[in-house]
């Protein structure tokens, strides 16, 4: 579904993403683990179009979208849903308006079946009978669930989520977590999701990749990930702390030195 070759994309002197290459199967949900700053959300925006790499290809579905004008973008995004941080409702619209905003904004359907498509997945998100209400009256577990109708909204191809269990208690977390997975299992789309929260990763990935240094530096089932003994995603997914580190060493060395 996706294939990203060496990707690069840099701020000023900082180098975020350096000759970066990965492949996406359809059908699977891939989470993208890392360090705070390592630019897992850039690289979402370069699969989503939002950034334009320095140089570099993301293929989808055949087609360069780093090729492709901001009107083709445009059209190729309804392909996507997203699932923001932050839920990213708009607090002057209702719900009903939130949830199907790409369709009022890009479809010609007419009021009433986006009316009825909003129902519909808002139901699957387990919520009925709120769309005339505002996110300022809902709590954060049920914003979070209005995001992720939303994304739903345009049947996408590919859906995105950017740590799609911050801000909610660990309970409600699980609930983000056993929504997404039953979605996939619904709906058969391809997700890929960033996030620092390894109990998600664990629970909603068919496959874990490691973003460090603006490389993907391991990828594999989460088995595989549990069980690695590459000392850089060993001590990520455990928090271990790795000591201090001299001056003259690097972390990747300070790792090993300590068999971390």
């Amino acid at each position: 579904m996706i294939e990203i070759i060496n990707l690069c994309k840099s701020f000023g002197d900082h180098k975020v993403l350096d000759n970066l290459s990965f492949n996406i199967q359809t059908g699977e949900t891939t989470v993208i683990i890392g360090r705070s700053g390592c630019g897992k959300s850039v690289l979402l925006k370069h699969i989503v179009g939002l950034l334009r790499p320095d140089s570099g290809q993301v293929i989808i579905d055949g087609v360069d979208t780093t090729k492709l004008n901001e009107r083709g973008l445009n059209r190729f995004r309804m392909k996507f849903g997203m699932l923001f941080q932050s839920a990213a409702l708009f607090d002057s619209l209702t719900i009903g308006e939130n949830v199907g905003f790409a369709l009022y904004e890009h479809s010609n359907m007419s009021r009433r079946d986006i009316a009825k498509r909003v129902k519909e997945c808002l139901a699957m998100v387990g919520l009925h009978n709120i769309e005339r209400l505002k996110p300022a009256e809902l709590s954060g577990g049920m914003r979070k669930r209005v995001g992720l109708a939303r994304a739903v909204c345009v049947n996408p191809q590919i859906i995105l989520y950017d740590e799609p269990t911050t801000g909610v208690d660990p309970i409600m977390g699980d609930a983000v977590n056993e929504l997404i997975v039953s979605l996939h299992d619904k709906l058969k789309i391809t997700a890929i999701a960033v996030t620092h929260d390894m109990v998600s990763a664990y629970k909603i990935a068919d496959r874990i990749a490691m973003l460090y240094r603006g490389k993907i530096i391991f990828s594999g089932t989460p088995e595989e990930v549990k069980n690695t003994e590459d000392p850089i995603v060993h001590q990520f997914i455990t928090g271990a702390s790795v000591g201090p580190i001299t001056e003259t060493e690097t972390a990747e060395e300070a790792l090993r030195k300590r068999n971390i």
